[in-house]
């Protein structure tokens, strides 16, 4: 396998931590990433960052809702799932 890493960042709407949990989390799925663990942390007062471990590398989010945005990143070494994965958000 060649070393390489196909990503994708970028600011969305939606800050509720739930809502962004369940969406990522099956859109992921969908993609047929493997997803290998999940660590997510509530900040006071306000505030959400979580991470999937995937088998491809990873995706976070970190929530600003202050600003009424999240930013989303994901890292991938295969660039069909990273496609399949934006073309959906």
């Amino acid at each position: 396998m060649k070393a390489e890493i196909f990503n994708y960042s970028g600011f969305i709407k939606e800050t509720d931590p739930h809502k962004l949990k369940d969406k990522f989390s099956e859109l992921l799925y969908l993609s047929e990433f493997d997803v290998l663990g999940f660590q997510e942390h509530f900040f006071t007062p306000i505030g959400y960052t979580a991470l999937w471990l995937l088998g491809e590398s990873h995706f976070a989010i970190h929530t600003f809702p202050e600003q009424g945005k999240t930013y989303i990143e994901l890292s991938s070494c295969n660039e069909a799932k990273k496609v399949f994965f934006v073309a959906n958000i």
